[in-house]
């Protein structure tokens, strides 16, 4: 048997059996209950709505409101490093990977019922959303994500500062 025809059996064997596995695969899945989804929504909206429904997302004009009226907190998950750089201005720094080290220094001086606006940058960045969720689960029920908050307060010309952040609210 020539090795060229060995590689070309194998591979259409290989080939069969991955579109056999594939339609064992969604033929198992339409049989079941609780179907898994062949297409997600994975936009912006849809990642920022909680297990009950509620939109955890804020818009840049209701965003800016707060920030006007001084009537809710901005909290930055970005870095240390990128919150010193600039960041929105009076915001908190409260990096994702930091926040077990950091949330008490940072929220002790907050009402359960205060307002908060975490941010971070880009339209994808999950660290915003992800420290939400905890200031959720911590008792912050107020809690909401300015979706690509850092660039489109830029954006939109609002104010900003730089500084490291400090040690105490």
């Amino acid at each position: 048997m020539e090795p060229q025809s060995i590689w070309f059996r194998a591979a259409w064997q290989i080939a069969a059996l991955v579109a056999l596995s594939t339609v064992a695969a969604l033929s198992v899945n339409a049989l079941r209950s609780d179907r898994l989804p062949l297409i997600g929504d994975f936009s912006a909206a849809t990642r920022m709505t909680t297990a009950t429904g509620e939109r955890m997302d804020i818009g840049l004009e209701e965003a800016q409101a707060l920030f006007a009226a001084d009537a809710g907190v901005f909290i930055d998950a970005r870095s240390a490093e990128d919150y010193a750089r600039s960041h929105i201005r009076g915001a908190r720094s409260l990096p994702w990977q930091d926040v077990d080290l950091n949330f008490m220094a940072v929220t002790a001086d907050l009402e359960l019922t205060t307002a908060i606006v975490t941010y971070c940058d880009g339209e994808t960045c999950e660290l915003s959303h992800d420290l939400a969720i905890f200031l959720r689960d911590a008792g912050f029920a107020n809690t909401r994500v300015l979706v690509n908050g850092w660039t489109v307060w830029q954006q939109a010309g609002l104010p900003v500062e730089s500084g490291a952040p400090l040690t105490t609210p």
